[in-house]
Order: structure tokens, then C-alpha cells, then sequence
């Protein structure tokens, strides 16, 4: 794999450690703030939500730059919303923080999977986008507990403070390592992007993405409320339980790609009932601590097992026009993000508890599977037809 590639992991990673250490300072943010564990939670659901508007706004803006160039401009904007977010002094600042970091999210995993499946040979394209999601993953298991446990300790400002740090580092690798390119070099025109999302497949994909995706977060956001209060977990012990999910994100992210390029709608099959079961399990599993360890660790794995798949499905069905569809995908990813929190929300502010979650997971990844099975078949029945034209 290109050493470019590690460049992308590094700025990966610090995405990803902000994108998910709110969930381990949910407790901490809740008290701070005054607010209640669901509304603490929004941060989560308003981070997705702006990946889901900044990606394709981004990518559309910065169409005429080249794609090093790109990179670059949104890790400066993804430094800045981390600067905000360790220097805000409310809740609504801390969320202006989030939404600015999280624009930069989408259109860089967007650019970025482009980037990485063009440095290697097409049979090798799911492995090389799982490799730069890698830093995401990894992000899970160092990032987040690190994160969580400066938070804890020295308050949770720390943690966006050495997210900045992880960025600066990020900036620096993608202009050092990542190869130069042009504006127009094998670059379809802007109304040629828009032209792929005519494919009925494309928006399957999509949807796939977001009902695929969501029961993740569905659970993870109240992880760390679900860990104490129903499992009987110490505080102290969330930062363990999230680095374990972590060990099962990096995990299922390498899975997911390795069946992705051998099978790719069979394996994403697999995947979703596999999440599908966990998910129903956790209901139960998190009343007992030994079964709460065994069940976050495979949801991990499910969860993110996903990724790959989804990712380069979207790819195939926008073939001769990725760009802008790839990061309407990460956008995607992040609707469901958005999605999954808020039911959670719902399902616990009514009163069912916090286990209810993994119910609400279920469904939605039941939904998922159901709009993969369609899609599927629509690929059989229109084996020997072509795609709709570009140009």
C-alpha cells in the first residue's frame, strides 16, 4: 500500500477521535452544561448531521481544486471547529464547534476514498479505503479512551485540544505524503457528478448507507450511561469498555474490506443480519457485565464491518463520476449517525430505558438489510442493461 495512504490515516484518525469522543463525555458534558443525557447527546446527532450538509456542499465548492489541494483546505477547517469546540464556554458554542469541524468530515472522506482507490489496482480498491478508515477505527481504540480519560482528568476541553494536535499533524502528512495533482487531471465536470445521481442504483446505495450504518451509533452514543447505570459499570471503566468497541471497530473495518473485494452484496448481506442478532442480543447482554464486554466487542466488529462495503458499493454504481457521490456517502454514513441518536433519544425519554436502544438498532438495521436485498435483485434483473449515460 502507498505510504500516501498514511497520511490519509493520520488525518483519519483525527476525525475520528473527535467524532467519537463525545460519547465518553456525555456524563461530564450533561453536568457541565446543565442539560439532560439526550440532550447531551444532540452533540453527536448535530456533528452527523452537518457531515451529512457540509460534504456535498464542500466537495461542490472545491471542485475546481485539485484534490491534494481539497485535503488540505478541509483539514485548516476541521482545525478550526476543534479550536472552537476547546474554547467554548456553552453548549450551544461547543455545538457551533462540532458543526464546523464536521463539515470538513464528509468532504474529506469523501475526496480522500477517491484519492486512496486511485493509488492502487482496481482489485485492491475496497482494501486501500479501508485502509485510510483505518485511522477512523484506530481513533476508537487510542483516540476516544485517551480522549475520554483527559476529559475525565483534566476536563473535557483537553480532548479537543489534543485533537487539534492530531490535525496539525494530519495537515502536514497530506502535504508532505500525498501526491500532487491537477484541477482537470482525469476529472469529470461538475455537471457530469451530478449526472450519476439520475441511477436509481446510486440512491439505493445511499439509502442502504443510512439504514445500513445507523444502528451504530444507535448504541454507541449512550454507551457510557448504558455502561453504568444498567451494567453497573464504574465511571473509570468507560474508557476500557469504549477502547474494546474500538478493538472491534479496527477489526471489522479490515474484515469488511477483505469480503468486500471478494464478494461484495453477499458479504454486505452477511454483515447487516450479523448486526441485526448482536444488536438484539445487547438488550440483553447489558445487564450482565461479562456478556456487556463480549456483546459491545461484537457489535463493534458488526458495526463496522459495514464500512468497506457500503463505500465501494457507492463507488460501482457511480463509476466514471465518483467525487461527489462518495462524499454524499460519508454524508450518508452521518444522516444515519444523526438518525440513530435521535431515535435513541426518543426511546429512552419516553421511558423505556436505555437498553431500548438496541431494539431501535435492530429495526433499523432490519430496514437496511431489506433495502440491500431489493437492490440486489435489481442488479441481477438488469445484469444486461447499461447505466444510464453520463454525458
Amino acid at each position: 500500500m502507498p505510504l500516501a495512504l498514511v497520511a490519509l490515516m493520520i488525518s483519519a484518525f483525527g476525525i475520528g477521535t473527535t467524532e467519537f469522543v463525545i460519547n465518553g463525555l456525555l456524563p461530564d458534558l450533561s453536568a457541565e452544561f446543565g442539560v439532560s443525557i439526550p440532550t447531551a447527546g444532540l452533540l453527536v446527532s448535530g456533528y452527523a448531521f452537518g457531515v451529512f450538509v457540509g460534504a456535498p456542499v464542500l466537495t461542490i465548492l472545491g471542485n475546481r481544486l485539485s484534490r491534494k489541494k481539497m485535503l488540505l483546505l478541509l483539514m485548516v477547517v476541521f482545525i478550526a471547529g476543534n479550536l472552537l469546540s476547546a474554547l467554548a464556554t456553552s453548549y450551544g458554542a461547543l455545538m457551533a464547534g462540532r458543526i464546523v469541524s464536521s463539515f470538513a468530515h464528509g468532504a474529506f472522506f469523501g475526496v480522500g476514498s477517491v484519492v486512496a482507490a486511485n493509488l492502487v489496482a482496481p482489485q485492491k480498491r475496497a482494501q486501500a479505503i479501508a485502509m485510510m478508515f483505518t485511522g477512523l477505527t484506530v481513533a476508537n481504540v487510542v483516540g476516544v479512551p485517551v480522549g475520554t480519560l483527559l476529559g475525565q482528568n483534566l476536563g473535557w476541553q483537553s480532548a479537543f485540544w489534543a485533537v487539534v494536535a492530531i490535525g496539525v499533524v494530519g495537515l502536514i502528512g497530506v502535504a508532505a505524503l500525498v501526491p500532487a495533482d491537477r484541477p482537470d487531471a482525469e476529472r469529470p465536470a461538475l455537471r457530469t457528478e451530478f449526472r450519476v445521481f439520475r441511477r436509481p442504483q446510486v440512491w439505493m446505495a445511499l439509502g442502504m448507507t443510512v439504514l445500513g450504518f445507523a444502528p451504530a451509533f444507535t448504541v454507541l452514543t449512550f454507551i457510557a450511561p448504558m455502561a453504568t447505570e444498567v451494567a453497573g459499570f464504574s465511571e473509570s471503566a468507560v474508557p476500557i469498555l469504549v477502547g474494546l468497541f474500538g478493538v472491534g471497530v479496527v477489526a471489522g473495518n479490515l474484515v469488511g474490506a477483505r469480503l468486500a473485494d471478494r464478494a461484495l452484496m453477499p458479504s454486505l448481506y452477511a454483515i447487516l443480519v450479523a448486526l441485526i442478532v448482536i444488536s438484539v442480543a445487547f438488550l440483553f447482554a447489558a445487564h450482565s457485565q461479562v456478556a456487556f464486554v463480549i456483546a459491545i466487542l461484537a457489535f463493534g466488529v458488526a458495526a463496522f464491518a459495514t464500512v468497506p462495503p457500503l463505500q465501494t458499493r457507492v463507488l460501482d454504481k457511480a463509476e466514471g463520476a465518483p467525487t461527489l457521490a462518495s462524499a454524499v456517502n460519508i454524508g450518508a454514513f452521518n444522516l444515519g449517525n444523526a438518525i440513530g441518536p435521535f431515535l435513541g433519544g426518543v426511546v429512552i425519554d419516553a421511558g423505556l430505558g436505555y437498553t431500548a436502544t438496541a431494539w431501535v438498532a435492530a429495526l433499523l438495521g432490519v430496514a437496511g438489510l431489506a433495502l440491500a436485498l431489493v437492490s440486489g435483485a435489481m442488479d441481477r434483473r438488469s445484469a444486461r442493461l447499461p447505466e444510464p449515460a453520463l454525458v
